[in-house]
């Protein structure tokens, strides 16, 4: 057992990809479908294109305050891969990846930033909750989601993304004490991405490792290198029949780097190195993917060129589409709070579109 194996307590990261994409640990290589890891990495190369873009479309005036992901997509869709339908995905604020691979549409992660609640509304049972910017507010949701599914006796996990700075917000403790203590089916992942905006890692915690926070709460922590998707897949794998057979959560830490500033509001290069950066460029988490299915004869240039001008086609008809969306109204304010609106708010919803003429005459 890998949880075993990899005690987070003896220091040792589990890495079965080295950065030029070859097997280091053979034992370990988990069984992928092969199309199943050609989507996954095709889903990296959207990710990578549509955060890009992103970029741009902030600088240019047409997207809100917009967190890069950039470097952090194996973090992302390695648990995520994971993962079976049903089960619930709970996200932060820097997992387009993750929910690229669950289901969750370009344009509708697009119209969010632009700071349309409509972003927000997805259709389906893909089972993923709103974004958690305030930091770490996501982890106690994530243990009441799993709670609820443990009370209803449903075959189903609950995996929760979070950043390194969340491990120092007090809802990181309450949600990980609260699922220690009820044995809940959840799996929590730390993007360990060296920076929680200009902190450094180092004056996060004292504690060597993230991952071994979970000793304290009495369940299994592994820390996995987070640019090898692999690896990612197998501590999740893991970590997911466990929650699934009942037998308690698990903490993740995956250890990566944020590539690119914390949001557009940042500016990175005021508090970190080139030789960090080159160092993290080398082990880019697309590249190295792109190397072991090469190895293994599912991918080569020619695939690369088509998919990477596929997926570019892709992102522009997705923003087309969010810029087309209508433009939010104050209605939002009111319904999208509850699946079935309380009488209570529906009178202020009728109060206000009753007193809405009378403002703008004013």
């Amino acid at each position: 057992m890998l949880m075993d194996d990899y005690d987070p307590l003896k220091g040792r990261m589990l890495s079965i990809l080295d950065k030029d994409g070859k097997v280091v640990e053979k034992g370990l290589e988990p069984k992928i479908d092969d199309a199943l890891l050609v989507q996954a990495y095709k889903t990296m190369v959207l990710t990578r294109l549509a955060d890009e873009k992103a970029v741009r479309l902030q600088r240019q005036g047409r997207l809100g305050a917009y967190p890069p992901t950039k470097g952090q997509e194996a973090s992302q869709i390695g648990p995520a891969l994971a993962l079976e339908k049903g089960d619930w995905m709970v996200w932060a604020f820097r997992e387009m990846g993750a929910l690229l691979l669950r289901g969750v549409p370009l344009w509708r992660l697009y119209l969010y930033w632009m700071g349309n609640e409509e972003g927000s509304v997805l259709e389906g049972d893909v089972n993923v909750t709103p974004s958690a910017v305030p930091v770490g507010s996501q982890v106690p949701h994530a243990s009441g989601i799993a709670y609820a599914i443990k009370y209803r006796k449903e075959p189903k996990v609950a995996l929760c993304y979070f950043g390194d700075g969340a491990t120092s917000e007090g809802d990181f403790h309450e949600g990980l004490n609260l699922a220690g203590t009820m044995k809940l089916p959840a799996v929590f992942v730390c993007q360990n991405n060296q920076w929680a905006i200009s902190v450094p890692r180092n004056m996060q915690t004292a504690s060597p490792t993230l991952a071994q926070k979970a000793c304290a709460y009495g369940f299994k922590g592994i820390l996995v290198d987070g640019n090898d998707l692999l690896a990612l897949y197998a501590a999740a794998k893991e970590a997911i029949g466990r929650a699934r057979r009942g037998e308690g959560p698990t903490l993740i830490e995956s250890f990566t780097y944020r590539m690119g500033d914390h949001t557009t509001s940042d500016d990175a290069t005021r508090y970190r190195s080139e030789e960090e950066i080159a160092y993290w460029t080398a082990r880019d988490p697309l590249a190295r993917l792109r190397a072991y299915l090469g190895h293994k004869g599912l991918w080569d240039e020619t695939n690369q060129k088509a998919w990477t001008e596929e997926a570019g086609r892709m992102v522009e008809e997705e923003v087309k589409k969010a810029e087309g969306h209508a433009p939010p109204t104050l209605d939002d304010v009111f319904v999208h709070t509850y699946a079935t609106m309380p009488a209570s708010l529906k009178e202020q919803l009728e109060l206000h579109r009753s007193d809405l003429p009378a403002r703008k005459e004013g």
